[in-house]
């Protein structure tokens, strides 16, 4: 289940949902059998379970019980905030031994949010404070699991909180909704702080001066009917294990032609990739040609379908 973004101001009546902080990380489904064996799932359905082995603290926790969870898996700074740079050294790792090496360096959390089913019973019928009850009677809780505060109304104050904190946004959950699966719903609602969202990455511009020879700025796109749908380059927001990354995730995908529906404007030396990666992106707005205005690259997602990828706001 996704959030639909709301553009400006909170849903009314400010009762009838329930907020909780938006959380800028890697989303799992995680599938806890009796015996306290654990799988993760990422959105797009890829096991991430051997990425993430703080995950089996989940069924060392729920030991004896059935349960599949929703939640966050989130990276955290010194001063316990989630950082997506942070998490993209989690990524695209191979080996266990390099796992377990970046486990040291930067360790995660997983943040759960919902249940699905617990103990032979589907709970995705029941309304969200159903779930959430039944979610905050789980033992889970610790530096590798917890369950973040759900609030009641006051959702300007959860939003205060959220700035402050430096998070994301927030999110907004009708008190009556049910778990709809593999649905955007208008039932959920996410208050972002910044304005940001993924892009399909169809490409690069060759770069200048200390970029010579390597990526200048990515070429990104959304879908729009089928069509992937131009939406400007991207230039900052990269560091240089980032960029060294990225070169090497799209040297297979080169294609002499480009993804793109619509015209690549104001770029030269393009090189053209199969629309196969995803990438965050924020920016200030979308300009009256559809491009983005002052975009900085957060990070590769890889729970993230790029089929589903769209324009998340409408025409300014």
């Amino acid at each position: 289940m996704a959030a639909t973004l709301l553009p400006k101001g909170l849903p009314s009546p400010d009762e009838a949902y329930a907020y909780e902080f938006k959380w800028d990380g890697v989303r799992a489904l995680t599938y806890v059998r009796r015996k306290g064996e654990v799988c993760a799932q990422s959105r797009n359905l890829l096991d991430i379970t051997g990425q993430y082995p703080e995950l089996m603290s989940v069924g060392e926790k729920l030991a004896g019980r059935t349960a599949v969870i929703d939640g966050e898996i989130v990276a955290l700074d010194k001063k316990g905030r989630p950082s997506f740079q942070m998490l993209q050294g989690r990524m695209h790792v191979g080996s266990a031994a390099e796992v377990r090496r970046r486990m040291a360096d930067t360790p995660v959390a997983y943040l759960v949010f919902d249940v699905l089913y617990l103990d032979g019973k589907l709970t995705m019928r029941l309304p969200y404070t159903e779930r959430r009850a039944l979610l905050e009677e789980l033992p889970l809780g610790g530096p590798c699991c917890q369950i973040p505060p759900s609030t009641v109304g006051n959702g300007a104050h959860v939003v205060e909180a959220s700035q402050k904190t430096g998070l994301e946004g927030v999110m907004a959950k009708r008190l009556d909704s049910i778990y709809e699966v593999g649905k955007r719903s208008r039932a959920w609602l996410k208050v972002k702080n910044h304005r940001g969202q993924e892009f399909v990455i169809g490409g690069w511009s060759t770069g200048e001066g200390r970029r010579a020879g390597t990526i200048g700025a990515l070429l990104l796109g959304y879908y729009d009917d089928g069509k992937l749908i131009y939406a400007g380059h991207v230039g900052t927001g990269f560091t240089d294990k980032l960029l060294a990354e990225l070169q090497k995730e799209m040297a297979p995908l080169v294609r002499p032609d480009s993804p793109f529906a619509t015209p690549v404007a104001r770029v030269k030396n393009a090189t053209f990739v199969e629309p196969k990666l995803v990438g965050e992106v924020q920016f200030a707005e979308w300009t009256r040609e559809g491009t983005l205005r002052q975009p900085s690259f957060k990070g590769l997602r890889e729970d993230k379908d790029p089929r589903k990828v769209v324009r998340e706001e409408g025409p300014e």
